[in-house]
């Protein structure tokens, strides 16, 4: 391929280094075989070469039996050279992941370099990116897919090459790769409709509550229902009058809500199977007249999945009662522990659900209290806020 966009980040570091420099800018290169932009590990800049990109949802999908990729060690005494294929990098998610991963490999001790690509939504170009790795000799590829299908054969492809491959935020549905580590999406929709349901009764309140599904092609969706369906039966504290489907569309998170509010005057509480599009929940509310904060006799008690950068705001604003986050440092503590265990060529013990990742629940009043939120802590464009 002629200039792969490719960047790279080296992190040679001694067990005793326990600490990271917080990255705050990025130095833009042009990269290719022969020109490739390393930090060195004392420093945390970023030389990158990716396009524009563009945005997407929360996904995940099934995995179904194909050739699992080998595990190898890295060579003696040389780095470890983990190759990371995004299928975008439109929000500050992806940095964030980038700078936890860095960090927690760095706290480890691990001999890590970090090649980063991006493909802009492109399943054609994730595959050439990923297959430019493979020929670049990394020791392991970590893709978070942007079509869960096709990049099945870029795993076959890493697998040929004896060239362990982790799928990462969303496991591929045709192909099984040496492992798969994500977010616990039923799990987070527990802890939230559990804790909605003990405030709701502690309020004396019965919920009538509107539901916004997720698209459900999406396993996560899937899970998410399910689980706040268990939460009503378990609890009696609330029944689901109404369930909107959004296909995790903004302007049917709009409109659904809109038309649900509509047809159940009497719904006083909703769940929500992802908060990023919660502006348009917002409007909703405000267009009824029920967009009022914990507390006034209009509040709408709101259960809200993954807590983004708008529902953090919201939170804190007194407008959601509670929510669990989709933890993007959770999520790279159980990446680097994989790719810890496949550098000495071990097999990361992945149960077959995945190595899954809980996020942890979130309250107005407690939320600030956690540590690592990067929907409190980065900036639109990825750059770290200013403490």
């Amino acid at each position: 391929m002629k200039n792969p966009r490719i960047w790279v980040v080296s992190a040679t570091i001694s067990v005793t280094a326990l600490t990271l420099t917080a990255c705050g800018t990025k130095t833009k290169t042009t990269a290719s075989p022969s020109n490739i932009s390393i930090a060195s590990p004392s420093s945390t800049s970023i030389g990158s070469v990716p396009s524009g990109t563009s945005s997407s949802g929360a996904a995940a999908g099934s995995t179904e039996a194909s050739s699992t990729s080998p595990v190898s060690a890295a060579p003696s005494g040389k780095p470890f050279k983990v190759g990371v294929s995004w299928d975008n990098k439109s929000i500050a998610l992806i940095q964030a992941w980038e700078d936890y991963q860095q960090q927690i490999a760095k706290e480890q001790g691990l001999n890590f370099q970090w090649v980063y690509t991006v493909a802009d939504d492109d399943p054609a170009k994730q595959a050439s990116n990923i297959e430019d790795m493979i020929n670049q000799g990394v020791n392991v590829i970590v893709a978070r897919a942007s079509d869960s299908a096709a990049i099945g054969s870029s795993i076959k492809a890493a697998a040929a090459a004896k060239i362990p491959f982790v799928a990462f935020d969303r496991a591929p549905t045709k192909e099984k790769p040496t492992a798969y580590v994500g977010g616990d999406s039923r799990d987070e929709a527990l802890t939230t409709a559990t804790k909605l349901a003990e405030l709701m009764k502690a309020a004396g309140v019965k919920g009538k509550c509107i539901e916004l599904l997720g698209a459900l092609t999406d396993v996560n969706a899937v899970n998410r229902t399910k689980a706040f369906a268990e939460v009503a039966a378990s609890s009696g504290a609330y029944t689901i009058v109404q369930q909107v489907p959004t296909e995790w569309k903004p302007d049917l998170f709009l409109s659904g809500t809109t038309n649900a509010l509509k047809a159940h005057p009497e719904a006083n509480c909703l769940l929500t199977a992802s908060d990023f599009a919660f502006p348009s929940i917002q409007s909703a509310l405000e267009g009824a007249g029920k967009w009022a904060k914990i507390g006034d006799p209009k509040h709408i008690w709101i259960g809200a999945l993954d807590v983004f950068p708008e529902a953090y705001a919201a939170m804190k604003a007194g407008y959601i009662d509670v929510g669990t986050t989709w933890d993007a440092f959770s999520h790279s503590k159980e990446l680097v522990k994989a790719l810890a265990a496949i550098s000495k060529g071990q097999d990361p013990g992945c149960p077959e659900t995945g190595c899954l990742a809980k996020g942890r629940l979130a309250t107005p009043s407690t939320v600030d209290s956690l540590e690592n939120v990067w929907s409190r802590d980065y900036n639109p464009d990825g750059s770290k806020k200013k403490k």
